[in-house]
Order: structure tokens, then sequence, then C-alpha cells
């Protein structure tokens, strides 16, 4: 784990060096002092010799003001190799989550990895920043104190040494209890992240059913339990600071006892004791920042934890060692396809699918609620893996394609339609972004979306909030089409894309796609019989299985799931939640 999060230190290597050079060089420093405290005692001040008093005092703010300059530049280098640390972990995270397959995603969460990148990542750049300073200042100033004292007197090194065991036990006493709540407060944190997440992106909704105050008693409930589950590590934690200065205490007490012993006994000087002191307080505030590194890594062990395990995942979906990066045509064949999600791996959403499309046709799917109509078609472009059969694109596996490739070449619109922030040429350019100006048009007025657009004050450079928010439901599904089709695709698929938008401006789109997409075979997941009846071939799908393929009016006469969706959507009864 430790060996994977540096190697995100990359170029900040020589500044992590050299602030940890620069940290030694100041406790040396810091050493030094003392020692000359004890002559000044011994040979300036209890002798009268003034000038001994003032060269070594001159010489003892010098080294002062130099430790002072050394301590800032060390800082600030430490700052700068965590800073950087930090960007180059966030980098990797964010570099790997794009590899990614939707099963990835599924077993992480969207909240959680937002955590982890932020909330984690900065636990981690904290406890480097300590880990470059005041790991390597504590036991290097500890070690010298130790020395220093030991000079002076052998004897007093042993208060330390028989202190030390105690001072051990109690802090991994304390790191095996506090480490497991850390890993639960974390995890609080990605429910907590998921319900502000999930608020404020169905704000709308929230305030028409007028549900504020259940979505505020639902963000104190994950507050309260986030607070209970930190406060209790902090209760244990906060025994870390009494019994560092309890053994400050004892030591300065036995110290003093046995340090007038040894001034009567004449067996040390003044000096040698106010320099004995001064390397006591050293010693401790070593010890404590040992403690404060300590409690840092408590907390930054369960994030480490988390990070690590995000740098790790690789994605389900792998590249063959030869792709294949050119798709010859839009032949679709689905071979005894089985398929189940990695987190229900004993319940099967598609069962035994098999089926053809030729190049240039058009293949409408319907069915009930949970028939499992989108996972079919995200088959194709490897959204997911198949579980069990084939699916073949052109005469070949799927999986045998460059996965860059394969999908560059099938134009997919999701159900969720999501644009990004910027204007509506940069969301449209996003099927290519070479394409001129009057491609991206052309793509417009193919999904019906260049009227409306023309008629925005600023046209193509009208800029769309995040999420689309400032655009109908009908006009972001027809921008999200012109998307897809900007890329010429082989394969065009449409999951419930044009279910806003109103049936004569369907009709306009379904229209173009018959006359301009001759050589693209189309797979139309839809709602509406309107929106599919037209098609060459109507997949009726019920719980994963193809239960009737054919043409509208053959399935009018041999579907009773395609008639029941029929009559309910033509006799009056509304329509029928076939999604």
């Amino acid at each position: 784990m430790v060996k994977k999060l540096l190697s995100c230190v990359e170029e900040y290597k020589k500044t992590t060096a050299l602030s940890m050079f620069l940290v030694i060089f100041e406790s040396f420093i810091e050493i030094l002092i003392p020692t000359l405290m004890a002559i000044i005692i011994d040979e300036g001040i209890s002798q009268g010799r003034t000038s001994v008093v003032w060269q070594l005092g001159i010489l003892l703010i010098l080294l002062a003001l130099l430790g002072l300059f050394i301590g800032a530049l060390s800082g600030r280098y430490a700052a700068i190799a965590s800073a950087g640390f930090a960007k180059n972990l966030r980098k990797t995270l964010f570099f790997n989550v794009q590899k990614f397959s939707f099963s990835n995603i599924d077993k992480f969460t969207a909240p959680s990895l937002i955590t982890r990148m932020t909330t984690d990542v900065t636990n981690l750049q904290n406890a480097y920043q300590m880990l470059v300073r005041i790991m390597i200042k504590s036991p290097v100033q500890f070690s010298f104190a130790i020395i220093m004292s030991a000079l002076i007197n052998p004897n007093m090194v042993l208060i330390f040494i028989g202190i030390a065991p105690f001072l051990a036990g109690t802090l991994i006493f304390i790191g095996r209890k506090v480490h497991p709540i850390f890993e639960r407060v974390f995890r609080s944190y990605d429910h907590l992240n998921n319900i502000v997440q999930e608020n404020l992106h169905g704000i709308r909704v929230v305030k028409s059913y007028v549900r504020q105050a259940f979505e505020i008693q639902k963000f104190q409930n994950i507050s309260q339990i986030v607070y209970k589950r930190f406060s209790k590590a902090e209760k244990l934690l906060a025994f870390n600071q009494p019994l560092m200065q309890s053994t400050a205490y004892i030591c300065i007490l036995l110290i003093s006892w046995v340090g007038a012993h040894l001034i009567v006994g004449q067996t040390m000087s003044t000096g040698e004791l106010s320099s004995l002191f001064v390397y006591t307080f050293q010693i401790l505030i070593s010890l404590n920042m040992f403690s404060m590194v300590f409690v840092m890594f408590l907390i930054s062990r369960a994030s480490a934890q988390r990070v690590v395990a995000v740098m790790e995942e690789e994605s389900d979906l792998k590249n063959n060692d030869v792709a294949l990066t050119t798709v010859a045509d839009g032949r679709v064949h689905f071979h005894h396809v089985f398929f189940q999600y990695p987190t229900a791996l004993n319940h099967r959403v598609l069962k035994d699918i098999s089926f053809s499309a030729e190049t240039g046709e058009t293949i409408g799917i319907v069915g009930g609620t949970g028939s499992s109509k989108t996972t079919l078609v995200q088959l194709i472009p490897r959204l997911y893996d198949v579980t069990d059969g084939q699916v073949e694109l052109a005469g070949r596996d799927v999986g045998d394609y460059d996965m860059d490739a394969l999908r560059q070449n099938i134009g997919v619109v999701l159900q969720n339609n999501i644009l990004f922030s910027g204007t509506i040429m940069e969301n449209i350019r996003w099927g290519n972004p070479q394409a001129s100006k009057q491609e991206v048009r052309n793509a417009c007025i193919m999904a019906q979306a260049d009227e409306f657009i023309q008629e925005l004050p600023d046209g193509y450079q009208t800029y769309i909030e995040q999420g689309g928010s400032n655009v109908s439901g009908g006009q972001r599904q027809r921008l999200c089409i012109a998307r897809a089709l900007l890329k010429q695709p082989k394969v065009l698929i449409l999951d419930d894309s044009t279910s806003a938008v109103d049936t004569k401006t369907e009709s306009k789109i379904l229209e173009t796609f018959r006359t301009k997409l001759p050589y693209t075979t189309k797979f139309i997941v839809a709602q509406r019989i309107t929106s599919v009846q037209d098609a060459d071939k109507i997949l009726v799908l019920d719980n994963g299985e193809i239960t009737d393929i054919g043409a509208h009016n053959q399935l009018l006469q041999t579907s009773a799931i395609y008639q029941e969706i029929y009559e309910a959507q033509t006799k009056g009864f509304g329509e029928a939640d076939a999604k």
C-alpha cells in the first residue's frame, strides 16, 4: 500500500528529499543550542567572564535565526511536495476511474469515489506533509537529545528508557481501538455525499413535492451518525495529549530530583543540569510530535486503504492483445446471450437472447418494467460484458475490437440525457471534436434541434448549465441525439431517447433516420408503440427473455404482451409503463 502511494510522489522526490535534509539540519542546530547555553552558564556567568557570554551569546542568536530560516524553508518545500503528491494522487485516481466499466463504478458508487478524491486525498496530503517534516524531525531530534543527555549523564537516559514502553503500549492500544471507527466514519461520509448529491440533483422534484423537511431530516440523521462516530474516535484520541503531558511532568520531576542530588554531590554542574532540562524538553517535544503523527496516521490509514482500493481496481473490460480497430458495417448478432450483474451473481437479467440485425435495419425493443431492455443494448458497445454467449458486430465478437474504436462506431443516447457545462456547440462536438460548424448544424437538423437552437439569443454559442438544466427535457434529448449522430456511427442506439419529444417531432426524427441513415443499424428502445411500429423487427422482452420477434402487424396478431401495450396506448388508458 505504501509503495503504491509513494509512486505518486514522482517529480516531487527532490523537493521531498530537500525538505527532509533541511529538517535534519534544523534538528542538529537545535541540539547545539543547549550545549552553548551550558557553556555560557558554566564558563561565562558562573566565572564572571563577560567576553564568553557575549561571544557565545551572539553565536547562540545566529544559530537560532539560522534554525528559524531553515525550518521555514523546510516547511515550504514540505508544503510544495505534499500539494504535488495530492495533485498526482487525484490525477491517478481520476485517470483510473476513466478506465472503469459500469460494473466497477457500481462497485464503488459515484459519491464514494468523490469522497476518496477529496476528503481521503486531503487526509493523505496532510499526513505526507507531517511525514516529510515531523516524522523525520521527531526521531532525529529524539536521537540527538538522547545522545547529548547520555554524554552529560548516562544514568539520566534510563528515565526515558523506562517510560518509553508505557507510551508505546498506550499508543498501540489507542490505535487498535480508533482505526475501525475511522473506517466507519469514511463510509458514513460516502453516504452523506450520496444524500447531498441526490438532493441537489433532484432539487426541483423535492420542491415540487414539498419534501424539504423530509430531506433535511434525512441529512440530519446521517450527519448525526458521522458526528457520533467521529466523536467516539476523538474521545479515544483525547487521551493522547494528557498522556504526553503527564509523561513530561514525571520526567521533569525525576530529572530535577536526581539532578539536585548530583549537583549537591558536585558530579554535575548547574549548566549541565540546565542543558539537560532543555534536552528533556526536546525529547518530550519529539515524543509529542510523534504522537501527533500517530493520530494523523490513524486517520490517514483508513483513507489510504480506500484510495489504494481505487488505484488497484482494474476495469472488468479489457482489450485483447491484438484488437481490431476497424468496424466494417453495422451487422449485429446476439448468440444465446446471458447476463447477470456482478453484484447479483445468482440472478440473470438476460436469458438466452438470440437475434440478428442486418446493416441499415431498424430494431425496436419494447417490454414491461424490469424486462432488461436497457441492459440488452448496453452489451453492444461493451458497457458491460456478457456472462455467457456472444455479441457480434460486423461478424466479429465485440470483445475482439479495441474498445475506443468500437464505441466510436456506435452512437449511444442513454436514458439519462446528460449535457455538460459549456456551449451547445461544445456539447454536440463531444460526438466529433474535429467536426465543422456545418457538420454540427447538419446533425442538429437531423435531430430536429436546429430550429429551437436558432431561436436562442446566442444560437449554437448558448451556454448550457450543468446537466442541461436551462433547456427542456425534449430539447435536451434532441441535443443528445445530435451529439450521437455527429459520430456518423455504424450502429445507433436510442434508449427511450424521444420520450420527452412530442409525437410530431418524434415522427420527423424517425423519418430522417430512415432516409438519411440507410447504412446505420438503429436500435430504438421505446415506451410508445408509435416509436417502433415502422421498425424492420421489434423485440418483445419479458423478464429478460425475448418472447416474440416480428414486424408491427405480425406482433399485433401473435404477441399478447405487444397487444396489451398497443391497446393501452390506443384506447385511451394512457401510455403503458413499458420501461
